[in-house]
């Protein structure tokens, strides 16, 4: 399925991430306020050229399609990569060209290519909705521009972004805005999760100024597209995250030895190793497949397999890293043992942008049943 370069670029995005992310670094990052490194992120920007993978070549970016934004997701999923790369990389360069916005994109393209500018969208709010209904943060004119008040919930990097892309009401309807993060009346604050390799935040907005993304009232559209190309995204970085618990898995059981053979010799457990192989293959194939479609520009197709991807891809990975524990034993409970580490992963992907069942539902609209 994929070309010379684009594996070149998987093997160039591991080499990297093999030095820059492994365990003892992602644990330090963990316990930091910012939970990233800006040195690393300057490389990642500045050697590798992958904040800009999917921008343009006219806004300073590489152009490249989501296949090569999928491979370089599914690597930092494999190492859990601390770094605002998937709100920055991924949603808010999608939501700004999507938008059709020239010179929004003028403005702000460049700089996220360069990795001068990390941004973010903020989308759900308390009620933990990832749909139409659940916006209800207002936007109302003010001068020469806008201003917006109310709170967003879960926005990935939230309280390090330069530039949040918030959907508000307008009288017209669901519009995209444009805040910088030290924008007047603007707060935000880092949430405690589950997981905190990824870091997900509260803001704040009281009479925040803002300029508008687009045209006012049309960016449900847009935001909808975003959070297809996000699962899309999403489910690359749980197949690279569920074939690593694999690989911890069937590795322990080759060199776990009781009762004077190992543990991979039993029956039980060589199902079990079975039965998280075919999910992982599973998954990678549906998050493939999905890449290739949002690479193709296909809307249509991609409306209702970005659903499938999200939906199987989360239940899998959740699968798999629990078994990866199961098949561990007593250590794989530890706190020192990274299997717990991939399973928070697991399940706080599980309900990013909405949980398998929402995406069901949204498959089975998608489809008109």
């Amino acid at each position: 399925m994929f070309s010379d370069e684009q594996r070149d670029l998987r093997r160039a995005v591991r080499a990297f991430l093999e030095a820059a992310s492994p365990e003892s670094e992602v644990r330090r990052l963990m316990e930091t306020p910012e939970g990233y490194d800006p040195r690393v992120w300057a490389r990642l920007a500045g050697e590798l050229d992958l904040v800009g993978l999917a921008v343009p070549a006219e806004f300073g970016g590489s152009g490249a399609s989501f296949v090569e934004v999928a491979v370089v997701c599914e690597e930092m999923g494999r190492r859990l990569f601390c770094a605002p790369y998937f709100s920055t990389a991924v949603l808010a360069v999608a939501a700004l060209l999507r938008s059709g916005d020239t010179a929004a994109q003028k403005a702000w393209l460049p700089g996220i290519a360069a990795g001068e500018t990390r941004a973010t969208v903020a989308f759900a709010e308390e009620n933990g909705r990832w749909d139409a209904g659940g916006i209800t943060a207002v936007a109302t004119p003010a001068g020469v521009g806008w201003e917006i008040t109310g709170s967003k919930h879960y926005v990935l990097d939230g309280h390090t972004a330069d530039l949040l892309l918030v959907a508000a009401r307008t009288a017209t309807g669901i519009s995209l805005f444009a805040v910088p993060g030290d924008a007047a009346g603007l707060t935000r604050a880092s949430l405690l999760t589950l997981d905190q390799t990824r870091r997900l935040a509260r803001v704040e907005l009281a009479a925040t100024p803002a300029s508008l993304v687009g045209e006012e009232g049309t960016a449900w559209p847009v935001l909808e597209h975003v959070l297809d190309l996000a699962a899309v995204a999403l489910a690359a970085e749980q197949a690279g995250g569920a074939q690593v618990a694999l690989d911890m898995a069937v590795q322990y059981a080759k060199d776990r030895v009781q009762f004077g053979r190992p543990i991979g010799s039993f029956q039980a457990v060589k199902h079990r190793c079975a039965d998280m192989l075919l999910e992982v293959e599973s998954a990678r194939s549906a998050a493939y497949y999905a890449a290739w479609c949002a690479a193709e520009d296909d809307d249509a197709e991609l409306a209702k397999v970005a659903a499938v991807a999200k939906a199987y891809c989360s239940d899998a990975y959740t699968q798999v890293t629990a078994d990866n524990i199961q098949v561990h034993g007593g250590i794989g409970f530890t706190w020192e043992h990274p299997a717990h580490l991939y399973f928070r992963r697991a399940k706080s992907d599980e309900l990013l942008f909405g949980d398998p069942s929402a995406w069901r539902d949204r498959l089975a609209s998608r489809v008109g049943l």
